[in-house]
């Protein structure tokens, strides 16, 4: 019988190995890609399986994926750099670069509250569709005319559809670019790395659909008005618009990035490396302190589940991501159990980006056991 993985990785991760190929086997993983990064090289670079639920058309090295809130990860780094730069502060207002932003009581609120899920601002006012989500300019007038949902920098509340064009407004106000062109411009282009913020038209021919998961389980004795709730009914989640043309048209930030584990890692490694790529430097090592400077803890008021955020990403901690040893390490993942990992202390950098969805927001059982097999075998 034909392998249905494919690629290469060292005798150290075999286990990992194994438990990939046993997945793609079994249909438990239908089809994906793992790369881990180690000083610079990637010790491990595996596809394999199927890029459709019948199983005939198989994942090559260059499919790419919807990667769901793993762009979050790209769009932190993209206000990074422009901190690094001097061009925005991540303590300064948001009003300093969009005036706008300052109505109805957020004149206060910080870019680095946009970045930390802490600025009250997790979704949009009712009505609002996924039409109006793809529409830059009416989404992000409505977020700016709006009033925060809880009060600005007491809590953190998972952002999770809206965060992209809040940080993406704030890019576009600083440099002139949208979004979409500030990662193809200054980020995927100069790194070589097959990631972009949506897609362009060209590449859909290699994109794999998204496989749905089981619906969100949302208790149902919550109020309407609580922001877990309209954060995600506002507009309702739907895991099968990533397979639109809308979707892959549009400029979404939080939600619509689309690569493949090479992609993600390639870009990610800046902060494990110390900000360096191939001698291309995103970051200084002063600014990668700040991704650990922690913006906020305990449950998230949308997630309903404990986090520790830095500037952005989440940290390391035991109780939110068992799978995870201490020590200087951030992450995030997306929808259905994509994961980036940057672990500083071992200049590593995990990716894991799939097609079938598990259930859950963020991370899946799938990439919890991938991310035990990958620590078993450190030394």
């Amino acid at each position: 019988m034909q392998s249905i993985l494919h690629g290469t990785s060292t005798d150290q991760f075999d286990g990992l190995r194994s438990a990939f190929a046993a997945n793609l086997e079994t249909g438990e993983d239908l089809g994906g890609s793992l790369v881990i990064n180690l000083d610079g090289e990637n010790v491990v670079d595996l596809w394999g399986g199927y890029r459709d639920a019948d199983r005939t058309v198989p994942w090559t090295s260059d499919t790419l994926v919807n990667v769901w809130s793993t762009t979050k990860t790209v769009t932190y780094l993209a206000a990074l750099m422009l901190a690094d730069q001097g061009e925005i502060d991540l303590h300064a207002p948001v009003a300093t670069y969009w005036p706008e932003f300052s109505a109805n009581g957020k004149a206060d609120i910080e870019v680095r509250h946009l970045m930390a899920h802490t600025s009250g601002v997790s979704g949009w006012d009712a009505p609002f569709t996924l039409e109006d989500m793809y529409d830059w300019e009416k989404s992000t007038a409505a977020l700016a005319a709006q009033a925060p949902w809880w009060q600005p920098g007491s809590a953190g509340g998972y952002h999770a559809q809206n965060q992209g064009h809040l940080i993406g407004e704030v890019v576009r106000r600083t440099t002139g670019l949208t979004f979409k062109q500030f990662v193809d411009e200054e980020i995927a282009g100069p790194l070589g790395a097959d990631f972009q913020i949506g897609a362009r038209e060209e590449d859909w021919g290699r994109i794999s659909d998204v496989i749905p998961p089981p619906p969100l389980e949302i208790d149902p004795s919550i109020p309407a008005d609580h922001p877990m709730i309209r954060t995600f009914t506002q507009p309702a989640a739907d895991a099968s618009a990533a397979n639109t043309a809308a979707w892959r048209n549009a400029d979404m930030g939080a939600t619509n990035g689309h690569g493949n584990a090479r992609s993600v890692a390639r870009i990610l490694s800046a902060i494990s490396l110390g900000g360096e790529v191939d001698g291309m430097r995103l970051l200084s090592p002063d600014t990668i302190e700040q991704v650990f400077e922690v913006q906020t803890t305990g449950p998230d008021l949308v997630l309903g589940v404990p986090i520790r955020r830095g500037m952005g990403f989440a940290l390391a901690d035991p109780e939110a991501m068992p799978s995870l040893p201490e020590g200087r390490i951030c992450y995030w993942g997306g929808w259905g159990g994509s994961v980036i990992i940057m672990d500083l202390d071992r200049r590593m950098t995990i990716s894991y980006m799939m097609n079938k969805m598990g259930p859950g927001v963020v991370g899946s059982e799938r990439s919890e056991q991938y991310l035990r097999e990958i620590y078993r075998a450190l030394p």
